[in-house]
């Protein structure tokens, strides 16, 4: 169908109906806490700070190996809150910390089917 959107200024779009919706997708409070935690984790022990998009160059040969084991403790941590035991992190440094690890983990299987 090709409707189209009028508005009273007189402008007009198409339909936004196939479009990919980002800003009804995504939470702006959970994307505002999320960079805060990849900035908190961007020091590193030498004091030297790693780029944000640092892990895009992957974790080597066992990257999903890599991102499995740290998602996992990370969720037992978030397992552990969520049944009211004490955990190594709080439950923001839990949350974020699986979403970081599946991000990276789906973003080598999304970059392999490009290639």
């Amino acid at each position: 169908m090709n409707e189209i959107r009028q508005f009273n200024t007189g402008a007009n779009r198409d339909t936004d109906e196939e479009k990919l919706d980002y800003e009804g997708f995504y939470s702006p409070l959970v994307i505002e806490a999320f960079a805060k935690y990849m900035h908190k984790n961007r020091k590193l022990k030498d004091g030297s700070i790693r780029d944000s998009d640092n892990w895009q160059n992957l974790f080597g040969d066992h990257h999903e190996d890599v991102c499995m084991k740290s998602a996992f403790r990370h969720f037992m941590d978030l397992w552990q809150l969520h049944r009211g035991y004490e955990a190594r992190e709080d439950i923001d440094d839990a949350i974020c910390g699986i979403m970081f690890n599946v991000m990276a983990y789906y973003h080598k299987i999304l970059k392999d089917k490009r290639k």
